[in-house]
């Protein structure tokens, strides 16, 4: 377990309220002295929280501090495995998850991060939500699940149609294991944890399908710092899905990197320092910019009162 390591100043874990009364599971991880800005996680499909040790351990000694939650029906969540009667519970479950970060630590700056189905989340959210999520400094989404996904025609199909009839029927998502990492140490501990799932239920199937074609209609509109990070042999969630919405989007600020050979899991695959580095310097480059700004401001200002 990472709670050991040196760069560790506290780890907490507790429940918060979601909009409708759940108490869904979160954990954080805070540096020795000064936090200098919150990167706040959200898992994919079948995850949980405490899928991200590298994220922390790479984070910590820069002074960043980590917040993760366990969606509904995952981790240590309560609610049916992989089961919502509507997207909007995820979304909301997210927002009600920054508000409760910028009430822990309401001077600190928030970045968010989305992996997988939690990318998917995450870009949701910042869409449907854009004043909220102006207060954000960033979006950051790794191996998102915005394009065709690694699950047969035949299962995607025989979702739709049971969504109607019945939503709560669960699948197998027949996902491979090993298609997320190619370290065969990280993928053995796939199949031991057991907080991880492989299961969706066919109403979370068609909700999923809908809101991937909805975010790519209205990319147009991002109006965030956005920085997308793919792997190239990514089997699960095909890198072009995320090319395709990086092209449509017209803000500026956007960076996405692709990882020749990666594969899904890149918080965890064996390429995962560049990965980390890549995101570090971004978020970096995002906090100190804004700074810079604010002194040129505050140097205007006062020249102008003189």
């Amino acid at each position: 377990m990472i709670y050991q390591s040196d760069c560790i100043a506290s780890h907490q874990e507790g429940t918060f309220k979601s909009f409708d009364n759940l108490n869904l599971y979160y954990q954080s991880w805070h540096p020795h002295g000064d936090t200098k800005a919150i990167l706040a996680v959200v898992h994919g499909l079948g995850g949980h929280s405490g899928l991200y040790t590298n994220v922390v351990e790479h984070l910590l000694p820069k002074q960043y501090a980590v917040y993760g939650l366990d969606l509904r029906g995952h981790g240590r969540s309560p609610g049916q495995r992989g089961y919502i009667n509507t997207w909007s519970e995820f979304r909301n479950d997210v927002q009600v998850f920054l508000k409760f970060i910028q009430q822990q630590q309401p001077k600190s700056p928030i970045f968010i991060l989305g992996h997988s189905m939690g990318g998917l989340i995450v870009l949701d959210y910042a869409l449907r939500y854009p004043e909220e999520a102006s207060l954000l400094k960033g979006v950051i989404v790794l191996a998102p699940s915005i394009g065709k996904v690694g699950v047969s025609p035949s299962r995607i199909l025989l979702g739709k149609i049971l969504s109607r009839v019945h939503p709560r029927f669960t699948l197998n998502t027949g996902l491979d294991a090993t298609a997320g990492s190619r370290d065969e140490k990280v993928v053995a501990t796939y199949s031991q944890d057991i907080l991880r799932h492989t299961l969706a239920t066919a109403r979370l199937s068609t909700e999923f399908f809908a809101t991937v074609s909805w975010i790519h209609t209205h990319a147009d509109k991002w109006q965030l710092p956005l920085l997308i990070l793919h792997g190239g042999a990514d089997s699960v969630a095909l890198p072009a899905g995320s090319e395709l919405f990086y092209q449509r989007v017209t803000y500026p600020d956007k960076l996405r990197i692709e990882y020749p050979g990666a594969y899904h899991d890149l918080q965890c695959d064996i390429n995962y320092c560049e990965v980390m580095t890549d995101l570090n310097n971004w978020m970096d480059q995002h906090l100190f910019s804004e700074i810079e700004t604010l002194s040129q401001k505050q140097v205007i200002s006062s020249s102008n009162h003189h």
